[in-house]
C-alpha cells in the first residue's frame, strides 16, 4: 500500500502596541505656562473604556486571540478549513486501514472460493460442514467481538484524533493506518497488544499456507468473512462519527500524559 503525504500548517501571529502622549514645557522666562498654538491630536473615551492608543496600523492579530488576551472563536473560513482538514486525516487514517484488509481480502479470495469451481475436487460433508462453520466462527469470533465490539472502535477513535492544523505531528498523518492502529503514539499496554495482534497474524497466515486442499481454502475462507465483517464496521462507525457527529466514547489510548481534548 502507498501512503499518501500531507502537510501540515501553523499559523502564528502577534500583536504589538505603541503609545505616545504629549506634555507641555513651561516658559522659565515668563514665569508661566504656554499651551501649544495648536491642538493637540488626543483620544479621550469616557472613565470605563480605555482609549485605544496603539499607532500601528499594520499589527498582525492572532485570529484566535484579540488584544485583551482572551480567546475567541476562529473565523468561519478558519474553522471550516480545519474541519475538512481533520476530516481528510480522519479518513485516510481509518480507510487506509480498510484498504489493507481490502488488499489481504483481494489476495485470497481465490483460495476461499476454490473449493466450489469446476476444476477443483468437490468437499465431503463433513468438509463442507468445516466450510460453514469456520465461516460462523470468525463472522463471531474475529468480525463481532473482535473487530466490531473492540479494534474497529479504537481505530475510529484514534484516526478521529489528527488534526493536521491544531498540532498533531506530520508523521501521524502520513502513517495515519499504522497510527490508528495504535502502533505507535499509544499507551505501552496498546502498543504490546496491537504489536502482538500483527505479528500473531503474520505467523497464523504462514502456517496456514502449508495446509493441504481443502482445510487452507477453508481457513481462509473464515479469515475474508471475518476481514469483511471488520472493514464494513469500520466504515460503518467511521461515518457514523465523523459524519454524522455521534461520539462513541472509545478511549484512545494515547501515551501517558497526553490529554486527548488536545488533538480532539
Amino acid at each position: 500500500m502507498y501512503l499518501k503525504s500531507g502537510l501540515s500548517l501553523i499559523i502564528i501571529s502577534a500583536t504589538t502596541s505603541m503609545s505616545s502622549s504629549f506634555t507641555c514645557r513651561p516658559n522659565v522666562s515668563s514665569g508661566r505656562i504656554n499651551t501649544p498654538s495648536k491642538r493637540q491630536n488626543v483620544y479621550t473615551t469616557s472613565p470605563t473604556v480605555p482609549a485605544d492608543t496603539s499607532t500601528n496600523r499594520h499589527v498582525c492579530v492572532d485570529p484566535f486571540t484579540n488584544r485583551g488576551g482572551a480567546t475567541v472563536a476562529p473565523r468561519n473560513g478558519t474553522a471550516t478549513l480545519n474541519k475538512l482538514a481533520n476530516l481528510a486525516a480522519s479518513f485516510w487514517a481509518a480507510g487506509g486501514f480498510v484498504a489493507i484488509l481490502a488488499k489481504s481480502i483481494k489476495r485470497i479470495l481465490p483460495l476461499a472460493v476454490e473449493p466450489f469451481t469446476s476444476t477443483a475436487p468437490a468437499l465431503s460433508t463433513f468438509q463442507m460442514g468445516s466450510y460453514i462453520a469456520m465461516c460462523l466462527g470468525f463472522a463471531y469470533a474475529e468480525g463481532y467481538k473482535g473487530f466490531q465490539l473492540k479494534f474497529s472502535p479504537l481505530v475510529v477513535a484514534r484516526a478521529q484524533t489528527l488534526k493536521p492544523f491544531q498540532g498533531t505531528p506530520i508523521h501521524h498523518v502520513l502513517f495515519g493506518p499504522f497510527y490508528a492502529m495504535g502502533l505507535f503514539h499509544a499507551s505501552k499496554k496498546r502498543k504490546i497488544v496491537s504489536w502482538s495482534i500483527t505479528t500473531g497474524v503474520a505467523l497464523i497466515v504462514a502456517m496456514v499456507k502449508k495446509l493441504p486442499y481443502p482445510w487452507r481454502n477453508i481457513v481462509d475462507a473464515g479469515v475474508i468473512v471475518g476481514l469483511s465483517w471488520g472493514a464494513i464496521s469500520i466504515l460503518g462507525i467511521w461515518m457514523r462519527t465523523a459524519l454524522l457527529g455521534q461520539d462513541s466514547r472509545t478511549d484512545p489510548a494515547l501515551p501517558e500524559g497526553v490529554v486527548a481534548d488536545k488533538y480532539i
